[in-house]
């Protein structure tokens, strides 16, 4: 694995840590792929920094099961500011 694929599985881990952030959010910041992210997290983090993985796959294992919650708070906002207008 070349080295700078390495040095950003590292900081893609720290910044999910760091920011409570999505794989969206994450992969805007740092202008990936949402499946960049997801590959860098569980399948080359494992191999580097086990530790690592596991805290940054705990954080997108919550995101992913408050998501429906999320979508459907947005989804009321929108249709409330439509109302409104």
């Amino acid at each position: 694995m070349k080295d700078y694929i390495e040095e950003r599985a590292i900081q893609i881990a720290n910044y999910i840590i760091e920011n409570n952030a999505t794989v969206r959010q994450t992969a805007k910041e740092f202008g990936i792929s949402k499946s960049t992210v997801h590959k860098d997290v569980t399948d080359r983090l494992t191999q580097l920094n086990p530790s690592l993985a596991a805290e940054a796959r705990k954080v997108l294992d919550v995101n992913k099961s408050e998501r429906h919650i999320r979508g459907g708070l947005a989804t009321r906002e929108k249709y409330l500011h439509q109302h409104m207008n």
